[in-house]
């Protein structure tokens, strides 16, 4: 748990300032979701979105992370924003996992 721990704190440091890599608030935010602490990787996911709304692996994950904590509306709205992003970027392989995710809600 003590790696746990030194991770999240380095990806707060660096994302501190508010405008990391975009990479870095994805890593924070994931770093919440596997500790469990799902709303504040959601503010995360958000935070993430606003500034880097091309970054288009966190539309699945957020997703994901959303349908299972229930929440299937606020997912499929997450995962068709990323439907979108995909096709803007031209990244096919994340649209089918994107498209794939989407088919699967209930």
């Amino acid at each position: 748990m003590a790696a746990l721990s030194k991770r999240l704190e380095f990806l707060r440091k660096i994302t501190a300032a508010g405008q990391a890599d975009p990479f870095a608030w994805y890593g924070l935010a994931m770093e919440y979701r596997s500790l469990d602490r799902k709303d504040e990787a959601l503010t995360t996911f958000e935070t993430l979105r606003s500034q880097a709304p091309d970054y288009v692996p966190m539309y699945l994950m957020c997703g994901q992370m959303l349908e299972s904590m229930g929440r299937v509306d606020e997912a499929r709205a997450w995962l068709d924003s990323g439907v979108q992003a995909a096709r803007t970027k031209g990244d096919g392989h994340a649209l089918s996992e994107l498209e794939a995710a989407l088919a699967t809600l209930k």
